[in-house]
């Protein structure tokens, strides 16, 4: 696939965003009962010879983020039951375990032993914290266990090679080298930045400045943000005080709807939202507020089905009789990058199978999406592409 490059948001664009109404459409949720029925399910088959190849996860099932993932972990479900429902593994089902971490990294690190300690687990999977992810990674090396693909694209992550761990994403570092170039584009180079008070946006906000300076921008603010998002007037007044001519929105979850509403008020400068941000319940949250918000996205556009993939995706979610959105696509397409290894490592996979299966992925076409794998390169795309909310529950491109 030739995928698109990143096309500049003139200010044309931006004048006809602005004028848009706010995206408005709600996503199912998946529930713990279905993952609780998911790992009985698995319990009982895979320990049997032939059985189930088990997969493991620890993700944010409860908190106040939990509602920003709940389409993703349902977006991978579809993924799953559609990819057993054509014979799975050359016919061997592919069961996911997912326990709850509540998006704390001692907990994911807690659930990450407990599923490594299983001996029917071939890979972990979407690990959604960046700190419990990077302290699990250790573990990996150790067990001699993959992880394929998390829902962090933090470049901390990505540092040092590690032998069993493979991204299937572009990382925050690809996202903010896009948005902070259109802006130096666009002659908006004076830049606010607001990150998350905690170890995402910490690690994150070096990251920017850095990133400001190699592409000639000046970062003329910084400021953290609370998880809730409880001293956003006070963040926005801060911000405000410095004049940015554009905001970079380095968090996510709840904090974004007071942010964003606040910042409305007070500055009249675009905001940029790393991927994670974009999250449909929050963007109803917004309201008409969340017209010309330019988001960076990291998976193809989703709404139209011109590749194999966004048509499978598009009769997935026509049978579960939901809207198409990106929200459902990112799990989708993450999980579907771990099956096409488990697919290539065949029916007696192994965890050094899989590690060799992904490794010989190279320029690898998954229906419309490439990655491109090798023992020495683990991290198998760069694609982003910025998009603004549209008119209508739509993305402009």
């Amino acid at each position: 696939m030739t995928q698109e490059p990143v096309r500049p948001i003139t200010r044309r664009r931006a004048a006809i965003s602005m004028a848009c109404a706010a995206l408005g459409m709600a996503a199912r949720p998946a529930s713990a009962a279905t993952t609780a029925a998911t790992t009985a399910t698995t319990a009982s088959t895979a320990t049997k010879p032939g059985g189930d190849i088990v997969i493991g996860q620890s993700a944010h099932l409860s908190g106040p983020l939990a509602p920003t993932l709940r389409a993703v972990l349902r977006g991978q479900e579809m993924a799953l039951e559609a990819f057993n429902q054509k014979g799975g593994v050359e016919g061997r089902r592919v069961s996911l375990v997912t326990l709850d971490d509540a998006y704390d990294a001692q907990k994911t690190v807690s659930n990450a032993k407990e599923l490594l300690a299983r001996p029917d687990v071939v890979a972990l999977f979407g690990l959604t914290n960046t700190a419990g992810a990077g302290a699990v990674l250790p573990l990996l090396v150790e067990k001699k266990v993959p992880l394929v693909g998390v829902y962090s694209g933090s470049p901390a992550l990505r540092a040092k090679h590690n032998p069993y761990f493979f991204t299937t994403m572009a990382s925050y570092r690809d996202e903010v080298v896009q948005m902070v170039r259109n802006l130096v584009t666009l002659h908006q180079a004076e830049i606010g930045l607001v990150y998350q008070n905690s170890p995402f946006g910490q690690l994150m906000a070096p990251v920017v400045e850095e990133t400001c300076k190699e592409l000639g921008a000046t970062l003329v603010a910084k400021v953290p943000l609370e998880v809730s998002g409880s001293d956003a007037a006070a963040a926005v007044a801060t911000l405000a005080a410095a004049k940015p001519r554009a905001l970079i929105f380095m968090s996510f979850g709840p904090s974004m709807v007071p942010f964003v509403k606040a910042a409305r008020q007070k500055i009249a400068a675009p905001i940029y939202c790393v991927s994670i941000a974009n999250s449909r319940t929050l963007i109803e949250a917004l309201g008409d507020e969340a017209r010309g918000l330019a988001v960076a996205q990291i998976v193809p556009y989703p709404f139209r089905a011109t590749s194999t993939l966004t048509r499978n995706y598009h009769a997935a979610m026509a049978a579960a009789d939901l809207p198409v959105d990106y929200d459902h696509f990112f799990g989708y397409l993450n999980i579907t990058v771990l099956l096409e290894g488990l697919k290539r490592a065949g029916r007696g996979v192994t965890p050094q199978k899989l590690v060799a299966a992904m490794e010989g992925m190279r320029m690898a076409d998954i229906g419309g999406y490439t990655v491109d794998y090798s023992p020495e390169n683990h991290h198998g795309s760069h694609f982003v592409e910025l998009v603004m909310v549209a008119p209508g529950g739509r993305y402009l491109r």
